[in-house]
């Protein structure tokens, strides 16, 4: 039997990637497509490249968009990681119009949620349990809270105030990359951060996300928290199949 397959496109601080996944297997089909992202990040520079990434596939149908962003019924309302012009944008119409899509057709979700829901979905039956987060290191610090499986959208866990900052201007990876941090250091600052999200919200399961969970090994160990932290099992991919996912459910951001 032929496999179900969906369209995703993942838009983050440094660059756009997009695939066909299989919806059964939850992973792609065949390789990705990442182009950086543009500099600044308006919405129709952005919305060029998504539309260059679908043409590429000749992908027609439905697909998935996320943006690093509180997404409500399609409109951006915060922009931490992209240019300050997504505040009130209607991103689900922007990239129907840009795409030539029908009113539906484009899905828009929070990045962090996708991936989100791409590890419920796909991972390990444990992490569908209890009061389950999921945090993306990356150019910052995304958050997908999930209670027995079911998505409570746009958190914005990144952003708490920990020791006076913004949580994710010290402990997201780029700040590792910027400063030059070894893994112990990082660590640190890693454990922190979880520590002060531990005593807000008290998870079950912590899922560690981004692309720097490709080295999870390196830091996970190190890490001096009580919450139980394993790696994102489809590691940078996750935006990509949650955003497909999302857009076969009929997601509404």
């Amino acid at each position: 039997m032929a496999a179900t397959l969906g369209f995703g496109v993942d838009i983050g601080g440094s660059g756009i990637k997009g695939g066909v996944v299989d919806l059964d297997a939850g992973k792609l089909v065949g390789e990705r497509v990442r182009i950086p992202t543009p500099d600044p990040s308006k919405p129709d520079a952005v919305a060029d490249v998504v539309r260059q990434i679908v043409d590429e596939f000749e992908w027609t149908g439905s697909l998935g968009v996320t943006l690093p962003a509180v997404i409500k019924h399609g409109v951006a309302h915060t922009a931490a990681n992209i240019d300050k012009a997504w505040l009130g944008t209607d991103a689900a119409s922007l990239f129907g119009e840009r795409l030539g899509r029908e009113p539906g057709e484009v899905v828009v979700l929070n990045d962090a949620d996708a991936a989100g829901v791409a590890e419920i979905s796909y991972g390990w039956p444990d992490d569908q349990t209890g009061v389950v987060v999921l945090l993306t290191f990356g150019t910052g610090i995304g958050s997908a809270l999930f209670l027995d499986g079911k998505l409570i959208p746009n958190t914005e866990f990144g952003h708490l105030e920990v020791d006076g900052h913004d949580a994710e201007t010290r402990a997201a990876a780029s700040v590792k990359e910027e400063q030059d941090l070894s893994w112990e250091e990082w660590a640190v600052r890693v454990s922190r951060y979880v520590r002060s999200l531990e005593d807000l919200i008290w998870p079950d399961l912590i899922i560690a996300g981004g692309g720097v969970s490709k080295k999870a090994d390196k830091w996970l160990p190190l890490l001096d928290v009580r919450t139980r932290v394993v790696a994102a099992e489809l590691r940078n991919d996750a935006g990509i199949v949650g955003a497909a996912r999302a857009a076969k459910l009929g997601h509404r951001g």
